[in-house]
């Protein structure tokens, strides 16, 4: 989709903090982080919300949002991850999007209050993509024995 700025970012056209590409999906840094590591898991095409997601693509999709999930705290250190969707409301981009938001106890996240940070700069945002990156990865060639 044209104005879809998740589109735009899975096509290249958009700037943004890659951290992992796959056949089902992209990941990137999200740029209003809850937590610096936070990340953003779309699917290629454009597909607004889950419901909407072919029940063909769940397992390739979610499979790159579970990897993304272990490798996020390998990578950071943290002890965790959040795991979210928003379906219609309160979701800022309508394309299907899964955040990946690091955790440690005591971090302060509580209910559904997401204070927002910025990253003090584009150097570190890549070097946390790219640490990220490369734990997805390690993990995804330990599951497939190949690079996707």
């Amino acid at each position: 989709m044209a104005d879809c700025v998740f589109c735009g970012i899975v096509a290249g056209t958009v700037a943004a903090f890659p951290v992992a590409s796959s056949p089902s999906g992209v990941a990137f840094l999200d740029v209003r982080p809850v937590f610096k590591g936070h990340v953003l898991v779309v699917p290629r095409p454009h597909i607004v919300q889950l419901t909407d997601l072919p029940v063909a693509d769940l397992p390739g999709y979610f499979r790159f949002v579970q990897l993304l999930a272990a490798a996020v705290p390998a990578a950071l250190g943290s002890q965790g991850t959040f795991i979210a969707q928003n379906n219609i409301v309160s979701q800022s981009v309508p394309h299907l999007h899964t955040h990946v938001v690091p955790r440690t106890k005591g971090d302060g996240l509580r209910g559904f209050f997401w204070p927002r940070r910025k990253y003090d700069s584009d150097d570190e945002a890549t070097g946390i993509a790219d640490a990220i990156g490369k734990e997805y990865l390690r993990l995804s060639v330990t599951d497939t024995g190949r690079r996707e």
